[in-house]
């Protein structure tokens, strides 16, 4: 009925089928949020691919990734949620990867792909991905000391939330017992641009990062 909008009248089509009208309306918004969810979910796998290749991967090597995991997808989408989310391959050194966003909660990047820190406890960076379980998707946000390459701090959830990241980090705070001068690499994602995550970053760490 869907693709026939457009041709048809919707009550014409309805009575025709022996549709509700009401019934119709209920499985668009259904059908709307599940598409909703599951490009959110793919574009965290797309985010992680492009994280791990240093920025430097376009839609065509991470759609390859994507497949070779048991992901089917189309090059089309993997464009058109890298495009929303602002991701660009990077080319030579000259270019940083961007994110499209806005200005609330941006932060310089200070650390400016400089990733070889010279002792442990001076730079973290964090991100969330996902992973396939049996009773569905879980999320999962892990903090990353850059001298030694060890998780320091993890936390999961069933949704995506500022809490995750949080939680991840405070276990990583527990667990380390950092001084003030620790540098926080992040992305412009929602969930590290909330009031409570930039809070404790002012609190905890004085300095934060992300891509610009």
């Amino acid at each position: 009925m869907r693709a026939h909008i457009n041709e048809h009248c919707l009550r014409t089509m309805c009575r025709v089928l022996g549709v509700h009208r009401s019934g119709y309306y209920v499985w668009q918004r259904q059908s709307g949020s599940a598409r909703k969810h599951e490009d959110d979910r793919l574009l965290g796998l797309i985010k992680h691919h492009w994280l791990a290749s240093g920025g430097v991967y376009g839609y065509r090597k991470i759609t390859v990734d994507l497949r070779e995991s048991g992901e089917m997808c189309s090059r089309h989408r993997v464009l058109r949620l890298m495009r929303r989310e602002g991701l660009r391959a990077e080319v030579g050194y000259g270019s940083k990867p961007r994110y499209r966003g806005g200005p609330v909660g941006v932060v310089a990047n200070i650390l400016n792909r400089e990733f070889a820190p010279d002792a442990p406890n001076r730079v973290w960076v964090t991100d969330i991905t996902y992973i396939r379980t049996y009773e569905g998707w879980l999320y999962l946000a892990a903090v990353m000391d850059l001298y030694s390459r060890q998780i320091v701090g993890w936390a999961t959830r069933s949704t995506m939330t500022s809490d995750l990241v949080l939680q991840a980090l405070l276990a990583a705070v527990w667990k380390r017992k950092p001084g003030p001068g620790v540098m926080v690499h992040s992305d412009q994602g929602s969930q590290f641009t909330g009031d409570d995550w930039q809070s404790f970053l002012r609190g905890q760490f004085k300095k934060a990062a992300r891509y610009a």
